[in-house]
């Protein structure tokens, strides 16, 4: 065989050896893969500190090697914590990817949360501004404002008179529930007891601070306690009588007044029609009440009603006793009725012109309540602010200048910032050492509100004609164009209520003023406001009728002139 031939054999032998491997490798059968592997995610749920596990998603099914990433969605009141993967925690992240390498418990760890009210009280009050800005800024930085998570307080400036109807109607008002009374005298807070609408004390925070205020002082209740529960406590005390300015006494030259009856007398008539006396109307001042209750039972409700109605005849009447002070300090009048604290501010304040003067005939020390009222719906938080006032640090208050106001609790007084107020220690010592009448609460309440109507009508409705016929007889008096024995008799005439006579609305019987009758009606003038209105109609009529017979009276003695 040549050598072309074997060539071509050999070229020939090459391709088909190629093409076999060519389709050897083409059309060789692929093996089967292998089989996945497939892994278990069991994902659960768990309350915080159980250990305990519900199933959220079940368990699924992934490939190896699969990223699964999972979201935690707490439910309405639950938060997110962490996660636990296979025991052991695994991020606080509310995602978490889980790469799929074997079966995995997941577990998303849940807490309930706690939500935790902040707290507004309401405050019905009749403090003034100066007290309530101290005590607000005070008490929301104080650690048991914090603790009951108090944020604010909302003052409510009412007249006493409105309490009860504003108090009851607050019950009606979601949102709108008074929860503390502060300030107002205690006959006010014995009239919301009579209305049930005070609730005892029993928070402990409460108790205890009501535990460090003596239960009475010089004789005056610092608590009322009922069935051995304390429905209120005085978180001040307080004397009444004169705040004076000493200029105007002496260019009107009328002696110091010493005495209750000082301001009744006809020397203090010598300025008129320019009155030299300031008094508030009853109805409108919880401490002018105070004061007339005070003069009743230290002279006897016939001499005290003479006294009560000649001290208004020389006087400018006044709605709030805060304007009575700023009419002594301005020199509007030369002597106003005040509570002491108002006297102690004027006197601090114009040491030169102004004298706060405790009544040598008489006065008493009260307490001022603070009290929870039954329609608060934050009765712990009430109670905690309540705790703050009487405690030796809520007791600072009163010891910042532009309060000036005398604590109940003492120990106030052994703080750094009470040593600094000597001078209204010293107020406090002599309050305590001063004339106290023996003066009954229960005897006060069975009367007030006839007492303060009865003023109203005879005394501030009637007062151009009382004062116009009182200006006259002590003017007749002081000039001695009357003898003794008539001015006497006419201010009997004029003043005594026993010789008061009018027709009851109700019974349409003739009567007189006596302290019974005021004791019969007194309930009837709180419930029945319209039987309230015709009876001060009636008494405005018969007290101008009886002024103007004085008068009468009066030139008829002095000879028609």
């Amino acid at each position: 065989m040549n050598k072309g031939i074997s060539k071509i054999l050999l070229i020939i032998i090459i391709v088909l050896i190629a093409v076999s491997i060519v389709a050897a490798i083409l059309f060789w059968p692929t093996p089967p893969p292998p089989p996945t592997k497939k892994y278990v995610l069991s994902i659960a749920v768990s309350p915080e500190g159980t250990g305990n596990t519900n199933p959220e998603s079940g368990a699924h099914v992934y490939e190896e090697g699969t990223k699964v990433s999972v979201s935690a969605s707490p439910a309405s009141g639950y938060t997110f914590v962490h996660w636990i993967l296979d025991g052991k925690i695994a991020g606080n992240k509310t995602s978490i990817e889980v790469t799929m390498d074997k079966n995995h418990t997941l577990i998303a760890v849940f807490k309930k949360v706690t939500v935790v009210e902040e707290v507004v009280l309401r405050v019905i009050t009749r403090h003034g501004y100066d007290i309530l800005d101290v005590a607000k800024e005070k008490f929301l930085s104080s650690s048991i404002a914090k603790k009951y998570h108090i944020k604010d307080i909302k003052w409510l400036s009412v007249d006493p008179g409105q309490w009860v109807d504003i108090i009851k109607a607050s019950a009606t008002k979601p949102g709108q529930e008074i929860d503390v009374a502060w300030g107002g005298g205690p006959t006010l807070f014995d009239i919301l007891i009579r209305y049930n609408l005070l609730s005892p004390f029993n928070l402990s925070e409460a108790l205890e601070a009501a535990n460090q205020i003596p239960d009475e002082l010089s004789g005056a209740a610092m608590k009322r306690i009922r069935d051995g529960k304390i429905y209120w406590v005085a978180a001040a005390i307080s004397s009444f009588g004169f705040t004076t300015n000493k200029d105007v006494l002496n260019k009107a030259n009328l002696p110091r007044p010493t005495k209750w009856i000082d301001l009744a007398n006809e020397t203090y008539a010598a300025t008129l029609p320019i009155p030299s006396v300031g008094v508030a109307d009853p109805t409108k001042s919880t401490s002018n009440t105070r004061m007339y209750e005070i003069i009743l039972q230290d002279y006897g409700w016939e001499k005290g009603w003479i006294i009560i109605t000649l001290m208004g005849a020389n006087a400018k009447i006044y709605d709030q006793s805060g304007l009575v002070r700023d009419a002594a300090i301005r020199g509007d009048v030369a002597v106003g009725i005040t509570i002491d604290f108002y006297g102690y501010t004027a006197q601090l304040q114009n040491p030169e012109l102004c004298e706060y003067i405790i009544p040598t005939d008489g006065s008493i020390v009260n307490g001022d309540p603070i009290a929870l009222l039954s329609t608060s719906k934050h009765a712990k938080a009430a109670q905690a602010f309540i705790a703050w006032v009487i405690s030796v640090e809520g007791q600072k208050i009163w010891l910042d200048k532009r309060v000036n106001r005398m604590p109940v609790n003492p120990g106030v007084f052994d703080t750094p910032e009470g040593k600094e107020r000597t001078d209204l220690e010293a107020a406090y010592n002599r309050t305590l050492q001063a004339l106290v009448i023996n003066f009954s609460d229960d005897l006060a309440l069975s009367y007030e509100r006839a007492m303060q109507w009865f003023f109203y009508a005879t005394i501030t409705k009637a007062h151009t004609d009382l004062q116009s016929t009182w200006e006259m007889l002590a003017k007749a008096r002081l000039q001695g164009k009357i003898s003794q024995q008539d001015f006497n008799r006419l201010i009997n005439e004029l003043a005594n209520p026993l010789l008061f006579n009018f027709t009851d609305p109700s019974t349409g019987k003739n009567t007189v003023f006596s302290q019974s009758y005021a004791q019969s009606i007194n309930d009837k003038l709180f419930t029945d406001v319209n039987y309230r209105k015709q009876l001060v109609n009636i008494w405005q009529r018969a007290a101008s009728a009886r002024y103007k017979k004085v008068a009468d009276e009066l030139k008829a003695l002095l000879g028609g002139s």
